[in-house]
């Protein structure tokens, strides 16, 4: 089999193009991901997902998609019920604490109900960043709670949730984009905390949840750490914070390459992500002349990125075989005494 290159692509619509099955056919992207502009009914989801494995001749090529609930829900209504956000649940949690678990477990296998039927097979869940007060609101109701404590307990049933409905998470956005006070979308945060403050604090749920086989970074600048660069490219945060400190040796994807969080060309982007040490660049909005830059930088899976990137595929498999309508009646009855 022809060799993987390191990147996750993105689509323009809901069915491929001819230029965008030439360019997968010959670039052989390693994953794709959907957006809501990609779902507008199943079964030309499935359609679409199927397609994109042909693409590169491998019938489990990892297709991911941002299903949180709340404000980052791609597919929706009437697709698929709208679900609370992480908010929601952390606030049930400080009511009840076995309550709260239960319920961030119980929506994450729903949501694996939900997606392993159109063939996706990775949600970009859970958000594991905590905000402070005054953060941007780029994470707000995305984040479970402001300690870590509740992050870390909600994030690994989260996750725990998805993979017993055979989905594999990708925690986010590491090491941490809870102390941003810009949206990475649009410009770049510079957090001035302390080492100290991120080790005792923003560091701490990705730690708890470190054997995850992914995660994605923040654009984020850690003046304490590397002054100069995001995360997303500093070979110092890389290697020094979440591989070392935090201990993470999982599949590390950038976040969104055409964040303008990013300086530089969408190609200068994706090469200094390669640089820096992420595994996998990833793209998504799946502009035609971006997605012609990302490959051309994008290098062929090899070494510790492909032993990570194969971990992953050998964890991808069939759910625990659930009653998917008994779980999601007992979710809304958690929901309806919340």
């Amino acid at each position: 089999m022809t060799e993987s290159k390191a990147m996750i692509l993105g689509s323009s619509g809901p069915n491929l193009t001819a230029d965008e099955i030439a360019l997968y056919r010959d670039e052989r992207p390693w994953g794709f991901i959907l957006f809501a502009r990609n779902c507008l009914e199943p079964a030309q989801i499935s359609d679409l997902v199927a397609a994109m494995r042909d693409t590169v001749g491998r019938p489990d090529a990892p297709v991911l998609i941002d299903q949180e609930g709340g404000r980052v829900q791609r597919i929706r209504p009437p697709m698929i019920e709208r679900y609370p956000s992480a908010a929601a649940l952390g606030e049930l949690y400080r009511r009840d604490r076995e309550q709260g678990l239960r319920a961030a477990w119980l929506m994450s296998r729903l949501h694996a109900f939900d997606l392993i039927k159109l063939g996706i097979s990775v949600d970009c869940l859970p958000v594991l960043d905590v905000p402070i007060e005054g953060a941007s609101n780029v994470i707000g109701d995305r984040a479970y709670g402001f300690d870590p404590k509740t992050v870390s307990d909600m994030g690994r049933a989260a996750a725990e949730g998805l993979k017993a409905g055979g989905v594999l998470p990708v925690m986010k956005h590491i090491p941490g984009h809870g102390r941003g006070m810009a949206d990475s979308h649009h410009e770049l945060p510079v957090v001035a905390a302390s080492r100290a403050e991120l080790e005792a604090h923003d560091f701490l749920p990705f730690i708890a949840l470190k054997d995850e086989l992914m995660a994605m970074s923040a654009h984020i600048v850690f003046t304490a750490i590397d002054p100069d660069e995001p995360a997303t490219i500093s070979r110092k945060v890389i290697e020094e914070i979440i591989r070392g400190h935090i201990g993470f040796d999982g599949l590390l994807m950038s976040d969104d390459t055409s964040m303008n969080a990013l300086k530089g060309t969408i190609g200068e982007r994706a090469a200094r992500i390669v640089g820096g040490g992420c595994d996998i660049v990833l793209h998504c909005n799946g502009v035609m002349e971006e997605m012609r830059a990302v490959v051309k930088e994008a290098i062929p899976l090899a070494g510790e990125a492909l032993r990570r990137a194969e971990a992953v595929e050998r964890a991808l498999g069939p759910g625990d075989g659930a009653d998917e309508s008994a779980l999601r009646a007992e979710f809304h009855g958690l929901l309806a005494v919340s």
